[in-house]
């Protein structure tokens, strides 16, 4: 039998995110647990609409446990899956071992059952968190390979920055007409992960290509290695459009989700880091080639 929760002291809010100080309590909260800034997201378009939170508070309006859940439609194997992602999940050390994280995850859950959302997933370091709520862990891999000659476009790219108006603008417009970067696995729309993952990595470019009418998200990496970690448009140009594009000739490209839009092939490497992507469904689903989501997907 699961352990009562203890809430002495606190109080349970949901959907609280139109309440300024709720939102600055979230915002402290992930800063003091996991160093992360969530607060450009309120100057970035604001967090997802479809979200729902489940925190628990004290007296002074600190938060203390929580959980969010939000819309999050991706691609599995060329299916269209409605499911729901789970973020901003963690409590305050002085209310950890009360049944806090449990209770909102149980309540998240809940949540996500009423909308009916065909499968639910997220991010964690901590897989045996999950595993006993019916989640289980999907491989990732990256793809690494020789570099294709570019082919140069009618324009060059132009950066972006998602601090200008007009800039930002042309993002939002960018990512609500988005198709998904590869039918193995993809988000079909998340803009506003997608915003406050600009803000997460430095080193990550955004380049407008005109004459693609497409969005690049790339940097550079190791041994002046090109990372390609996503591709926004309505139509994914190949990878030597987007070499050609970008000005640039480099030996070795990496791409940060399956290359099966960009016409190019690289060997598939499984990712060594402790993050593991896991999926709760009662569908039968399995990747059927090897996959990742985008980074700038990350929740």
């Amino acid at each position: 039998m699961d352990k009562a929760t203890d809430s002495s002291g606190l109080t349970f809010r949901q959907d609280y995110f139109a309440d300024d100080k709720a939102w600055s309590a979230l915002v402290s909260l992930l800063s003091d647990t996991f160093g992360i800034d969530l607060d450009p997201l309120k100057r970035l378009g604001g967090a997802d609409p479809t979200s729902m939170p489940f925190g628990w508070f004290d007296e002074s309006g600190l938060l203390a446990a929580n959980l969010s859940a939000f819309a999050m439609p991706i691609v599995i194997n060329g299916r269209k899956i409605n499911a729901a992602g789970l973020q901003s999940g963690a409590v305050r050390p002085p209310w950890r071992g009360r049944g806090l994280y449990r209770d909102v995850t149980k309540k998240a859950l809940d949540w996500c059952g009423t909308q009916g959302f065909e499968a639910i997933v997220l991010y964690t370091d901590k897989p045996d968190l999950y595993t006993p709520y019916g989640f289980r862990s999907l491989p990732m891999h990256l793809h690494a390979g020789v570099a294709p000659e570019p082919v140069m476009g009618a324009m060059p790219a132009r950066t972006l920055d998602p601090w200008k108006p007009e800039d930002l603008a042309l993002l939002q417009r960018a990512l609500k007409s988005r198709t998904p970067v590869s039918d193995a696995l993809a988000v079909c729309e998340s803009a506003a992960m997608f915003l406050i993952n600009t803000q997460f990595d430095p080193d990550v470019r955004l380049s407008w290509l005109e004459d693609r009418q497409a969005v690049v998200a790339w940097k550079v990496g190791d041994d002046n290695t090109f990372v390609l970690s996503d591709v926004i448009a309505e139509t994914i140009p190949p990878l030597e459009a987007i070499l050609g594009g970008l000005g640039i000739a480099p030996l070795v490209v990496e791409v940060l989700f399956s290359p099966d839009k960009l016409g190019w092939q690289g060997e598939a490497r499984a990712l060594d880091g402790g993050t593991q992507f896991m999926i709760r469904t009662d569908l039968q689903i399995s990747l059927d080639r090897p996959a990742m989501l985008s980074p700038m997907a990350d929740f």
